[in-house]
Formats: C-alpha cells, sequence, structure tokens
C-alpha cells in the first residue's frame, strides 16, 4: 500500500500567519483571504502572479484545487504550482508532485513526481522526502531502491517528520 502524505500546505498552513497592517499587497490578499474574502485575495493574487510572484502564484494553485474563491480546477491548481515551482518555490514543487504522483489536473506520472518531489527534498521539504522514498521503495518513476528509500527516509526523519 502507497502511504503518501497530502501536505499540510493545502490546509493553507500558509494562510494562518499574522498579518501586519499595511504590510503590502502579497500582505493584503494574506489577510483578505484568512477573513474569507476570497474574492478579494483572488484580485491581489492574480496581480501579483502575473508579475512573476512565486507566493502569490502558489497560493492561486492552493485555491484553485481546493474551490477557494475560484471553482474547484485541478488543472488550473497544477498550471499555477508549475509557474510557482519552477521559480523554485518548494511548496508549489512538493505539490506539484502530488498531484503527477495521483493524477490530478494531469496524467499519472511517477517519473514527474519524483522529479518534483527531488526538488523539493533537496529544498529541505520533508514531506518531499518521505514521499521521494516511498516511490524509490516502490519503483514508480525510479529504479526501485531500497537503500535510496531508507536514504530519504532518514533525511525525513532527522528533521522530525514522524
Amino acid at each position: 500500500m502507497k502511504a503518501l502524505l497530502r501536505s499540510g500546505f493545502l490546509a493553507l498552513a500558509i494562510m494562518a500567519l499574522a498579518v501586519p497592517a499595511n504590510a503590502g499587497p502579497y500582505e493584503d490578499g494574506l489577510a483578505a483571504y484568512n477573513r474569507g474574502d476570497y474574492a478579494t485575495a483572488l484580485q491581489i493574487w492574480q496581480l501579483l502572479a502575473g508579475q512573476g510572484d512565486a507566493e502569490a502564484q502558489f497560493n492561486l494553485g492552493v485555491m484553485s484545487e481546493n474551490g477557494r474563491g475560484v471553482p474547484q480546477d485541478d488543472a488550473e491548481a497544477v498550471k499555477w504550482y508549475r509557474m510557482s515551482a519552477e521559480q523554485g518555490d518548494a511548496k508549489a514543487q512538493f505539490n506539484l508532485g502530488t498531484m503527477y504522483d495521483e493524477g490530478r489536473g494531469v496524467s499519472q506520472d511517477y517519473a514527474e513526481a519524483a522529479k518534483w518531489y527531488r526538488m523539493a527534498a533537496e529544498h529541505g521539504d520533508a514531506a518531499a522526502q518521505f514521499n521521494l522514498g516511498v516511490l524509490y521503495a516502490n519503483g514508480e518513476g525510479v529504479p526501485q531502491d531500497d537503500a535510496k528509500a531508507v536514504k530519504w527516509y532518514r533525511t525525513a526523519a532527522e528533521q522530525g517528520y514522524a
């Protein structure tokens, strides 16, 4: 049985941050999201995302994946995650890997999942490290390799990932 974890990122842990007053447009979007004003958050983050802001792109991916302020649309989520992931955002890389792993919004592709998990894992994302270990243990998208699986499991565990 494959054990994959849906990251806390999808639960929008980033949205629980304290937002200082008048800190900037991104934070204004965060404050709007936190008070349930998804339309305002969407408007702000779309503008920022269009200017290349990786965090705003990631958040639009989360909104699309979860249907917050927009219709739920996994393909749209993949689009936003990819934009952010290609700029090096580890949360987006993890979520994009998960979408490929589960075949949500894209055709299931374990090799592509491994690619994105590896990028996030190398940025220190413990959930990505664990999921990459699962792929190595199962030989999905990568050659089956217990030693590499253990390496990635251990790396995640050393960060306190239970």
